[in-house]
C-alpha cells in the first residue's frame, strides 16, 4: 500500500508540475470547480457500499448483484444532477469556462457506477500487491491521457479528460479480472439493508466532504478562480505527503481491525502502536513542508506560484492534524460506529463555518487555511470521546 500510494502521488506530482507550467492558475481554478461539483454530488449520494461490504463477514457474494445496482442507480442520479445544475454552478462561481467540463465530469460519474463491486474483494481479503497494480495502473492511464492533451491543447478540459479516461479502463478491467459478474437485478431485502448500513456513512461522507471543501467553495465565491487555483494547489503541496501517509495505514487497518475487532485488548494494542508510528511519520513530513515551503513550490510549481508559500505553512500544519484525526476512523468504522465520525465531521464543519467567511475577508486564501485548523480543534473532542467509549 505504501507503494501505491507513493507511485500513485509520484505520478500526482509529475503532473500537477508538467500541467502547472502549461496552465494558468485561473484554469487550475476552472478545474477545481468541476471537481467541486462532483464530489459533493458523489458524497451526497455516498451509499457506504464498500465499507458495508468490508464490514460484512459473510460472503459478500450474495450482495453483488445489489450493490451493483445501486452503484448504477448512482451513476446515473449523480450525472444527471450534474448536468441540469450546470447553469446554477456558472452563476453561482461565475465562471461560464466550467460547462465543458461539467458535461465530462458528469460521463466519469456515470461510468463509475458500472465499476464491478468485486474489486473491494483486494482490500477485504487484505490483497495489497493487486491492489496496487490495479489502482496504480489506472492512476497512470489518468496522468498519461492528461499530460498528453494538456500539451495539445493547452485546456484545463486535460485534466477532467484523463478521469473519464481511467474511469472506463476501470470499468472494464473490473470484468475482466474478477470472475464473479453482476447482474442487473433487484432484490429488495439486500437492497434496504445496504441502504441502512449505509446511512451513516453518507451523513459523515457529506460532512467530510464539506470539511473538505467549505474553504474552497468560499475561497472560488468570494476570491475567484485564480486565487482557488493557488489555494488547491497549496492545499495539496501541504498535504500530500502527511495525508498519504494517514490514508496508507488506514485503508490497511480498517480491514485488519475488523478482523480482531471482538479482541478489545489485541485491538487497543494495534491501534495505539499504529498511532505512535502515524505521529513520527507525518510530523516529519509536516516539518520539511514547512521548513522548506520556498524551494518546493520553485520545483514543482514554478515561480508564478510563490505567492501561496504562507498559506503552504499553514496548511502543512493542518495536515500534520487532520492525518492523526483520520486515522481514529478506521477503528470506528471496524465497530460499526459510523455515527461518531459522522458527528467528528460534523462539529468541524459548524467551527469552519463559523470561522470561513470572515477569515477569508480579512486573511485571503491565508484565512481559509486557519480555518481548517479551527475546524480541527472543533472535531477533536468527538473522537477523544469516542476512542474513551471504545477502549474504557
Amino acid at each position: 500500500m505504501t507503494a501505491l500510494r507513493g507511485s500513485t502521488r509520484v505520478l500526482a506530482i509529475i503532473k500537477i508540475a508538467i500541467l502547472a507550467r502549461l496552465l494558468s492558475p485561473s484554469q487550475f481554478g476552472v478545474y477545481g470547480i468541476a471537481l467541486l461539483v462532483l464530489g459533493f454530488l458523489e458524497v451526497l449520494t455516498e451509499t457506504g457500499i464498500n465499507i458495508f461490504l468490508i464490514q460484512e463477514k459473510d460472503d459478500m457474494r450474495s450482495y453483488l448483484d445489489s450493490a451493483w445496482f445501486v452503484s448504477i442507480i448512482r451513476g446515473v442520479l449523480v450525472s444527471a444532477i450534474i448536468l441540469v445544475s450546470i447553469p446554477a454552478v456558472m452563476l453561482f462561481f461565475h465562471s461560464t469556462g466550467v460547462r465543458p467540463l461539467l458535461y465530462i465530469v458528469a460521463g466519469v460519474a456515470f461510468i463509475r457506477g458500472f465499476i464491478n463491486p468485486m474489486e473491494i474483494t483486494f482490500q477485504k481479503n487484505l490483497q495489497f500487491m493487486k491492489e496496487f497494480l490495479l489502482q496504480g495502473g489506472l492512476f497512470f492511464v489518468d496522468a498519461l491521457v492528461a499530460i498528453s492533451i494538456g500539451f495539445a491543447t493547452r485546456s484545463e478540459i486535460s485534466m477532467v479528460i484523463g478521469m473519464l479516461a481511467a474511469a472506463m479502463v476501470e470499468v472494464i478491467l473490473s470484468f475482466i479480472i474478477f470472475k464473479d459478474r453482476p447482474k442487473f437485478s433487484f432484490d429488495k431485502e439486500k437492497f434496504l439493508k445496504v441502504i441502512n448500513k449505509g446511512k451513516w456513512i453518507t451523513g459523515a461522507g457529506v460532512f467530510s466532504y464539506a470539511f473538505q471543501n467549505i474553504d474552497n467553495i468560499v475561497v472560488g465565491k468570494f476570491l475567484g478562480t485564480a486565487p482557488l487555483g493557488f489555494y488547491q494547489q497549496a492545499y495539496s503541496i501541504s498535504t500530500l505527503p502527511v495525508t498519504e501517509v494517514g490514508q496508507i495505514f488506514n485503508k490497511v487497518t480498517f480491514p485488519v481491525y475488523v478482523r480482531i475487532s471482538e479482541d478489545r485488548k489485541r485491538l487497543k494494542a494495534a491501534f495505539f502502536k499504529t498511532l505512535g508510528v502515524i505521529l513520527f511519520l507525518v510530523a516529519i513530513f509536516g516539518a520539511i513542508i514547512f521548513i522548506f515551503s520556498r524551494p518546493l513550490i520553485l520545483i514543482f510549481l514554478g515561480s508564478k506560484w510563490l505567492s501561496i508559500e504562507p498559506v503552504l505553512k499553514v496548511l502543512a500544519v493542518f495536515g500534520v492534524l487532520k492525518s492523526v484525526l483520520n486515522f481514529s476512523y478506521s477503528v470506528f468504522l471496524a465497530l460499526k460506529m459510523q455515527k461518531t465520525v459522522m458527528l467528528s465531521e460534523l462539529f468541524g464543519i459548524v467551527g469552519m463555518g463559523v470561522a470561513i467567511y470572515p477569515m477569508v475577508m480579512k486573511y485571503g486564501i491565508v484565512g481559509a487555511g486557519y480555518s481548517t485548523i479551527i475546524a480541527f480543534v472543533c472535531s477533536l473532542p468527538v473522537v477523544i470521546y469516542g476512542l474513551r467509549k471504545v477502549f474504557k
